[in-house]
């Protein structure tokens, strides 16, 4: 029988839940477990395909081209759990299961309810991720307990120790345990009330894990247990990890929530194999070298929106024992002020992706002031066809060149949109998406990054290089060094007479992680770290 474990939240959003989930995973596998991971998202949209960045952070893609929250990005970084579409639930897509199920007559003329008809399909989504070749479920649930969107998930996994036995379900709850400065003081309260309503709707948290900006002491986890009626022991303090989030699965480990799990959840689990893993925090607490990068973007004020790219710098930064100071640069502003001003002194420029025209100039000046400057670059997506679209106006003398995307009748659409886009309607889940093969030319500087001549990577766009324009490109010295099995279309583009400028399609931050940093992402840094060392000794 697979374990299902609950992951829930309380008093306030953005604790760390995702971040906590992908942890105890990691944990668990390391014990020789077989963990697969879900997030269940209680707003109505579908996926998060057509929201915001400001609303909802990156879309992160899986393989299978589905468009889901960035938790799995989480998930994906910190363990090996096979991800697919079945990984992210959304209200939107349960209710539309539900719907076409009804419009099918398969309720046989039935009134259709929440209950049972949407929390049934809710087990099913949960349950559908069990299998003989599956330990452990864990199913996080966004949002907290109180939000009215977040009810029939919580009573779908309400019931779902009734289905299975409660010796196969454990529920851990994540709350907050404020500091107020002004009484010098923790403040529990918060953390029963939560553990309160959770309880009126009829879940008991086997484990409380409590968030706090310091130690809140043996007394106050004493008293959480007492008023929440949870063991002493599964109340475990979570204090806030000021230098890095992979720090997360050692305080875990230090208070034992992995041998908690183990033998609330009756596994039969191997000692903790966790060497890399300390390894690998020793090289972040003890960096040899920092570089610094510009990830000049529209979407910089929203941290979340760049989440994985953030992430893939500091693997990069990890394999080669250096800390990345990441300069987030607004790309309208640096339009305005110019790249001198923001981008002096920077050891290598990234540019990520992104739709619409907003931030697209300051895009391609800070892609022609690296190119012009010789400091290392990478464009990812939109980042790509920026610096497509720099080439031709500074280097093949095609001023007006452009993308169809921003301006449709410009004399040079350098950038067009795809053939098979140009019939579509409908804008959630119509993309380019997923995993495609890539081939890349021998001897390029992709080529050696990857060490090998064909790759899988994941796409999420619309637009492409325009393969009228591919000649000229090549013979004024952009070579496109990467393109799909039939050669159409250009996947990856490289500045040959440059210490290191290379721009790809696809989104390579969606394949890294700690302990296997994207080879992409370890050349850009890597070629960085060079610029910075080489100036540093000039200075010496």
């Amino acid at each position: 029988m697979t374990k299902h474990i609950f992951v829930t939240g309380g008093v306030v959003s953005a604790l760390g839940k995702g971040l906590t989930s992908a942890s105890i995973a990691m944990l668990l596998e390391s014990r020789g477990l077989r963990v697969q991971m879900q997030k269940l998202d209680p707003y109505i949209n579908v996926d998060p395909g057509t929201m915001s960045p400001y609303q909802h952070g990156e879309v992160y893609v899986l393989d299978d081209g589905s468009e889901t929250d960035l938790d799995l990005g989480h998930y994906e970084r910190f363990t090996n759990a096979p991800l697919s579409r079945g990984s992210n639930y959304t209200t939107g897509q349960i209710y539309l299961k539900v719907i076409e199920k009804e419009r099918r007559g398969e309720y046989l003329g039935k009134t259709v309810q929440v209950v049972p008809h949407v929390t049934n399909e809710i087990k099913n989504c949960i349950r559908g991720l069990g299998g003989p070749d599956v330990d452990v479920v864990i199913s996080e649930l966004g949002g907290t307990v109180g939000d009215i969107e977040g009810l029939p998930f919580l009573e779908a996994i309400r019931q779902i120790p009734l289905d299975i036995g409660k010796e196969n379900c454990l529920f851990i709850h994540l709350t907050l345990v404020p500091y107020l400065k002004a009484a010098r003081e923790v403040k529990t309260k918060p953390t029963q009330h939560s553990v309160q309503q959770l309880r009126e709707i009829g879940i008991q948290p086997d484990i409380l894990i409590v968030r706090c900006e310091k130690p809140i002491g043996a007394d106050n986890l004493e008293k959480i247990g007492m008023f929440c009626n949870v063991e002493k022991r599964a109340v475990i303090e979570e204090t806030d990890k000021t230098l890095s989030i992979y720090e997360v699965p050692q305080g875990l480990v230090e208070h034992g929530i992995d041998q908690l799990i183990v033998q609330k959840l009756g596994l039969k689990a191997g000692p903790l194999a966790m060497d890399d893993w300390w390894n690998m925090l020793n090289r972040i607490r003890n960096p040899e070298h920092e570089v610094t990068i510009a990830v000049v973007g529209k979407y910089i004020e929203h941290k979340d929106a760049y989440k994985s790219i953030y992430e893939s710098l500091d693997h990069a930064g990890f394999s080669h024992a250096s800390r990345v100071i990441v300069k987030r640069i607004e790309a309208e502003e640096l339009y305005e002020a110019g790249p001198e001003k923001l981008l002096s002194g920077v050891d290598g420029i990234l540019v990520p992706g992104g739709f619409g025209m907003r931030g697209v100039e300051g895009k391609i000046e800070a892609i022609r002031y690296a190119r012009q400057h010789d400091i290392p670059f990478f464009g990812i997506c939109l980042g790509m066809q920026c610096a497509v679209i720099e080439f031709a106006r500074n280097v093949l003398g095609h001023e007006e060149a452009n993308s169809t995307e921003f301006v449709a009748t410009t004399n040079h659409p350098v950038i067009c949109m795809l053939e098979d886009q140009k019939s579509v309607t409908h804008k959630g889940g119509t993309m380019r998406l997923g995993a495609q093969l890539c081939h890349l030319e021998a001897g390029s500087e992709a080529e050696k990054c990857y060490g090998k001549p064909v790759i899988s990577e994941r796409h999420r766009h619309r637009y492409e290089f325009n393969p009228e324009y591919k000649q000229q490109f090549v013979d004024a010295g952009m070579k496109i060094s990467g393109t799909s099995p039939n050669g159409t279309l250009a996947e990856i583009v490289e500045v040959s007479d440059h210490p290191w400028f290379l721009a790809v399609q696809f989104h390579p931050e969606f394949k890294s992680k700690p302990l296997s940093p994207h080879p992409l992402f370890r050349g850009f840094v890597e070629a960085a770290l060079n610029r910075h060392l080489a100036r540093t000794h000039a200075t010496v």
